[in-house]
């Protein structure tokens, strides 16, 4: 489920769009992709790490088209989606996303990071693909170093119900927490290989939101458990608008892939 999404307009009939895909469908729901920064963490879980301490390891990513992609693609001028660094030239996000901007394991091309105020164009390609079902995690090789990125930790052990979990992602190309709970692993065809979440900013359950596929999602010691992939929503007709909701409260609303799959990385702790 979920759907390909644009964000914004970057000029009269030219548009970027964030990462998402089409996927699959469960019941009514569609799933979307991404996270949000409010700069209260004090929001998040008590006794948890404190986001802005990891503010330095995630990033906004940005993959501008030339012109014959644009020109195959009419009205994109570029996909962004969010990413996080396994180390200074080792960046993680998910497959659709790499995919969206047509990055592969063989050519350099560039992508636009984004930390803060800092910003900078770097080569990258594909390392490999992690993952046996459909939702995959995407190891990005970068030709040089962010400057002053620092690489997540992993967990990998299996995550226990209630178990609180915070993320940093970018949608709309600004940083956001969202702090929540381990709900479930997934199951069935279609959620099969994936870790079911409850992720919220207040009473904002679309606070991972377009923009913030490949979000790391962390226990409360500051190690990576899962990357976003999707949203659970539903959309309702009201008039002539459509409007958006997610999932009721103590359910599910965030899908992501379990760092398990990332087990033969770097900085395993």
């Amino acid at each position: 489920m979920g759907e390909l999404f644009r964000e914004c307009s970057a000029r009269p009939g030219r548009r970027l769009r964030d990462a998402s895909r089409e996927h699959f469908r469960v019941k009514r729901w569609r799933f979307f992709s991404i996270l949000v920064l409010v700069a209260a963490s004090a929001r998040v879980e008590a006794g948890c790490v404190d986001p802005a301490t990891l503010a330095h390891s995630a990033a906004s990513i940005t993959r501008h088209f030339d012109d014959k992609e644009q020109a195959a693609q009419p009205g994109v001028l570029a996909i962004r989606g969010t990413g996080w660094f396994l180390s200074p030239t080792s960046m993680v996000t998910v497959e659709h996303v790499a995919a969206a901007m047509k990055l592969s394991d063989q050519d350099w091309k560039d992508i636009e990071l984004q930390i803060g105020e800092s910003r900078q164009s770097i080569p990258a390609r594909i390392q490999r693909l992690a993952g046996s079902h459909k939702e995959k995690i995407a190891v990005l090789e970068l030709q040089t170093a962010f400057a002053g990125a620092s690489g997540f930790a992993l967990r990998l052990e299996p995550l226990v119900r209630e178990v609180p979990l915070v993320s940093l992602a970018y949608p709309g190309n600004r940083l956001r927490v969202a702090g929540g709970r381990f709900v479930e692993y997934g199951d069935g065809d279609r959620l099969a290989g994936t870790a079911l979440l409850e992720m919220y900013d207040g009473d904002d359950r679309l606070v991972l939101d377009h923009g913030a596929s490949g979000a790391p999602v962390l226990d409360c010691s500051g190690r990576v458990v899962a990357v976003v992939s999707n949203l659970f929503t539903t959309t309702l007709q009201f008039m002539a608008h459509a409007i958006r909701i997610s999932t009721a409260w103590g359910t599910p609303n965030v899908v992501s892939v379990p760092a398990q799959v990332l087990k033969d990385s770097s900085r395993v702790e």
